[in-house]
């Protein structure tokens, strides 16, 4: 605004000249006149001049005061760069006068913050986890897999244990009852005699096989094993009359094992005939055989029992056999055979092959690795059904029951009850052959029975008080 100002009064001033150079022109006489107008002219122009190039000079300092400043140019780097251990000493000397001067930062970061760098620190990476997720998937489907068949068969065993057994089925008096050693080897006498006829007597047993053995490792048996034989074969006749005594021989088969019967031999074979021979001498009505593990398909003990019925029969005397339990799946002998190493179960097939064989055939249902009453009597159920299905009208069909009452992986006694088994019996025979003659029970073993075992079987079997 001054310089405004200025501008006017210059401008008033230039008026004011131009008047006095008019009136200079109008005299016209005055020459010095004109040159002293002309030097005052010169003059006005170079202090105008000035002015302007002062004010241009404060313009542009004004610019320069109000333009920001240009920065710093950087130091330049030192020409040699320090050692790495003397820049790490730096850096950890400037941190701890950092950590000195600023001891609350941590504090003082936000506790979201805060979390989420613990999160970071301790959270796995996305592949870890990725990996571990597909592993649990992959136990879970195997553990699926391998738990559908096994819920799928108890399922189906709980539903065989199901139902009202069909009236009649009950006792064909031709029942048998496994004794122990102690019967031939002088324990006992004639006053057990008497007492295990009361026992019998009222009830369906017919067969009582005696524990005559065991046979030696190549087949035969000495005489020493069963000196009271005959003295027991009396006593029963004449206490139960019509009640058979049978000599129940067995081994352990080298199947499984280094040592053993080896029913592969031709002179173990012949021996076994011999002292089927001999025990038949001694006064038994039959010979009874359990040899154990007796791998389905096995032809050796095929060819035995052809030539066990020859001599049974020719003696006018019965040929009977302990008969390991039924495939429950197809072919499931092999899966336990292959996984175990013990294939526990006789295919349906050589089951019938065994059965055509001999008069009598002895299932032992029971050590069934069932954990439930009602589980273990439906697979009684089955094995009766599988059994009559393949067993011909000419052979005596026996069902066991366990009359003992251990407990291991293979038995609960709390689950493998007579009860349950002569229930499972019934079950079986009315679905499959409800008016079969030559069907019992035969009950294991003499020695471990209880009376509970002893009143299970009259009331649920024999129907007698």
């Amino acid at each position: 605004m001054d310089d405004n100002r200025n501008d006017e009064n210059r401008t008033g001033e230039n008026r004011t000249d131009g008047n006095r150079a008019e009136e200079n022109r109008t005299d016209g006489n005055r020459p010095d006149g004109n040159r002293a107008e002309q030097n005052r002219a010169d003059k006005d122009r170079k202090d105008r001049t000035d002015e302007n190039l002062t004010d241009e000079k404060r313009a542009g300092e004004d610019r320069t005061d109000k333009a920001p400043a240009e920065p710093e140019p950087a130091e330049p780097a030192p020409a040699e760069a320090a050692p790495a251990q003397e820049t790490r000493e730096d850096d950890t000397q400037d941190a701890e006068h950092t950590a000195q001067e600023h001891p609350a930062d941590d504090q003082q970061r936000p506790a979201d913050d805060q979390e989420h760098s613990a999160e970071d620190a301790t959270e796995p990476s996305p592949r870890p986890r990725s990996r571990k997720r597909w592993i649990l998937r992959l136990l879970a489907v195997v553990l699926a897999l391998l738990l559908l068949p096994l819920l799928t068969a108890a399922a189906a065993l709980r539903l065989n244990y199901t139902g009202d057994p069909a009236p009649g089925t009950h006792t064909r008096h031709k029942d048998a009852l496994w004794l122990g050693h102690a019967w031939v080897d002088g324990r006992k006498t004639d006053r057990d005699v008497e007492a295990l006829a009361r026992r019998l007597r009222g009830t369906g047993i017919r067969d009582l096989y005696v524990h005559s053995g065991p046979l030696e490792h190549d087949g035969t048996l000495p005489a020493s094993a069963y000196p009271k034989a005959r003295w027991l074969t009396a006593a029963v006749h004449r206490e139960l009359p019509g009640v058979r005594v049978q000599a129940w021989l067995g081994d352990v088969l080298a199947s499984e094992g280094p040592t053993g019967l080896r029913l592969e031999r031709p002179a173990t074979r012949a021996a076994i005939l011999d002292s089927t021979r001999a025990v038949l001498a001694a006064g038994f009505q039959g010979a009874h055989f359990d040899l154990e593990p007796l791998h389905s398909g096995d032809r050796h003990y095929l060819g035995l029992l052809d030539d066990l019925r020859e001599l049974t029969h020719a003696r006018g005397a019965v040929l009977s056999v302990a008969a390991h339990q039924i495939d429950p799946l197809p072919a499931f002998h092999s899966f336990w055979g292959t996984t175990t190493g013990h294939p526990k179960w006789w295919s349906q097939a050589y089951f019938a092959q065994v059965a055509r064989r001999v008069d009598q055939i002895a299932v032992m249902s029971y050590d069934t690795m069932q954990p439930l009453q009602s589980l273990y009597g439906g697979y009684v159920a089955q094995q009766t059904s599988l059994a009559l299905e393949v067993t011909p009208k000419s052979t005596d069909l026996l069902m066991g029951l366990p009359f003992y009452h251990e407990n291991r992986f293979g038995h609960w006694a709390h689950a493998e009850t007579v009860p349950a088994a002569v229930r499972g019996v019934r079950l079986g025979l009315s679905r499959t052959d409800a008016d079969r003659a030559d069907f019992g029970v035969a009950l294991y073993v003499d020695f471990a029975a209880t009376e509970d075992d002893w009143t299970a079987y009259r009331r649920d079997w024999v129907r007698t008080p």
